[in-house]
């Protein structure tokens, strides 16, 4: 016997085709048995795990969490770059509506995520249910990520979709009824699924993660709009699942903070559930090693068309934090996981006294191609890399390439080609503030040695659960539940793991939700974490650059128009988030 498995894009929209993008479907005929049937079932999953990269991208669901926080903004860059129709101005004012492209790009990508584990799941439950373990497998990993997936939009727009046949419309749910549906996936799998399949699939300890994740936001989640309280079996769940993970024994911290973000760090024994790229296929990519750093910047001698793209920058105010935890002692000398030196500079060529592009032809030093890397983490003032002459090619010399301080080449400024980039900490969206140099830069992941061009066949998995996060949510559930002396232990495991260079961050005296708070955003800066943790902690309606809205309702994201007007054939069916 013979079915028809589709193989390639598997385009079922999650309800009434709200995606607006038509999808070529590749149906091919193979044969259920033998090779023919292992091919079928790599054919329904690799479709929902290749859809993360789209979902989770920058200019999608990741850019979504990140601009709307306090960690990021990212300007009309010279008035000529990034305004993109105002959407990432909005997001981070709160000032988003229901045709920001920003929110229905990150809507679209993500329904299109559920329907795909949707149609994954259609094939493999018969395959199933004849007997293939490998089919019933399968089948575990795309419950689980389903229900992960729909705890994204739980979080970002207040609902769930429960659907179980493509041919049924879905049932929305939210507050008690869209956690418990979620819950009751995980747990369906939990006990079942692989344990040993790695960070790039659903495995026990993602599961694990998630139903801590959910349990810790559950507060949030029934009443998005009110205070949250925080419940004792609530906290009892997050500490359960997250002892689960840490008893056993699969997981360890990373040492060097950054090599959890490195070409290896698949094999990283700290990640739990990451987009899973080995550079191998073009839509791998390092839009996230990107997006930040400076456009004038190449961080790789080897590939002349790699580069920044000006994007976001951090806010002053998330940057004041670091400086308020250290005082008078410089972050990059109290915290490994705030900086990074990878140029290492020589001494005497770090004072630029005197000097400008026009006339430090000779203010350089040289390295091997394959040894240079760009310093890491918080970017401030001038940084180095390879520079290019007047033809586009890279300035070499007897061992390398030459590193120079980086020439400012982009924008409309009035250093353009005459100074270098000084990244300044002052970044808003007025004149001054929105220039290219404006604004400390994140560089946390790595430009991949694999690609050929910096942008495709990048081999850094994106992360998206780590050991450190158990514990930290553990260290949450016991400070909620009145465990301060437990609370404060998880808290300095994760600190105090990060001995693989100096400075080591100090092991800390005591524990409060405010410095809980704080050391969250010095653990996780830009993965995407910081909007959720904010609205948990109360922290979303504070003022910080350019944002002072106040409105709880923004809590929540408006449900795209183009889906509500999808549903429109169905009263009632999908209402608009209140405040909208």
């Amino acid at each position: 016997m013979k079915n028809k498995i589709l193989l390639a894009a598997l385009s079922a929209s999650l309800l009434f085709n709200w995606s607006c993008t038509n999808l070529n479907e590749e149906v091919l005929d193979e044969s259920l048995t033998g090779s023919g049937q292992a091919e079928a079932i790599s054919g329904a999953i690799a479709p929902a795990y290749g859809q993360i990269s789209s979902t989770w991208i920058h200019t999608n669901y990741y850019g979504l969490q990140l601009i709307a926080s306090d960690e990021a903004i990212l300007p009309y860059r010279g008035g000529t770059d990034w305004y993109d129709g105002g959407k990432y101005l909005a997001t981070h004012t709160h000032t988003i509506t229901s045709t920001n492209d920003l929110v229905t790009s990150s809507w679209n990508e993500l329904t299109k995520n559920i329907s795909r584990t949707l149609s994954a799941i259609e094939v493999l439950t018969p395959m199933a249910e004849s007997g293939n373990k490998e089919a019933e497998g399968a089948l575990y990993e795309m419950k689980a990520l389903r229900a992960y997936l729909n705890m994204m939009t739980l979080d970002s727009w207040g609902l769930v979709f429960k659907k179980e046949s493509s041919a049924a419309t879905s049932e929305v749910l939210r507050g008690q009824d869209a956690i418990d549906y979620i819950e009751s996936e995980l747990l369906s799998v939990v006990d079942v699924i692989n344990t040993d399949k790695g960070p790039g699939r659903m495995t026990q300890a993602a599961v694990w993660g998630f139903l801590a994740r959910l349990n810790l936001n559950a507060a949030v989640y029934r009443d998005p709009y009110g205070t949250p309280t925080f419940t004792t079996e609530d906290m009892n769940k997050v500490i359960k699942y997250t002892d689960n993970i840490i008893n056993s024994g699969k997981f360890t911290l990373s040492p060097e903070y950054f090599d959890l973000f490195n070409d290896d760090n698949n094999s990283n024994k700290e990640l739990i559930f990451a987009l899973d790229q080995r550079g191998v296929l073009k839509n791998e990519n390092n839009r996230w090693a990107y997006w930040s750093i400076p456009g004038s910047m190449f961080p790789r001698p080897e590939s002349i068309e790699a580069d920044g793209t000006d994007g976001p920058a951090i806010t002053s105010d998330f940057y004041q934090t670091w400086v308020d935890a250290y005082g008078s002692v410089d972050p990059a000398e109290a915290d490994a996981r705030f900086y990074q030196d990878n140029a290492h500079v020589p001494e005497n060529l770090k004072d630029l006294t005197g000097f400008s592009p026009l006339n430090d032809q000779d203010h350089y030093y040289c390295v091997k191609a394959e040894e240079f890397e760009i310093d890491r983490g918080i970017l401030r003032g001038i940084p180095w890399a390879a520079r290019k002459d007047a033809n586009g090619a890279f300035y070499k010399c007897d061992t390398g390439y030459r590193i120079y301080p980086v020439k400012q080449i982009k924008g409309n400024g009035p250093d353009k080609n005459v100074g270098y980039v000084d990244l300044t900490l002052k970044v808003d969206f007025t004149n001054e503030g929105r220039l290219h140099h404006a604004g400390y830069r994140v560089s946390k992941y790595q430009f991949s040695h694999t690609s050929p061009d910096g942008n495709n066949y990048s081999s850094v998995d994106i992360v998206l659960l780590r050991y450190a996060e158990i514990f930290l949510m553990r260290a949450e559930a016991k400070l909620r539940n009145g465990d301060t002396a437990g609370a404060l232990a998880d808290m300095n495991t994760v600190r105090t793991s990060r001995t693989a260079r100096a400075p080591i961050p100090a092991a800390l005296p005591s524990i409060s939700l405010d410095i809980l708070y704080r050391e969250l955003g010095f653990e996780f800066y830009w993965e995407g974490l910081r909007r959720t943790n904010q609205i948990r902690f109360g922290h979303y309606e504070d003022t910080w650059t350019e944002k002072t809205d106040t409105d709880v309702n923004h809590r929540l994201f408006p449900i795209p128009q183009v889906a509500i007007d999808g549903a429109s054939n169905t009263p009632g069916y999908l209402n608009q988030n209140k405040g909208y």
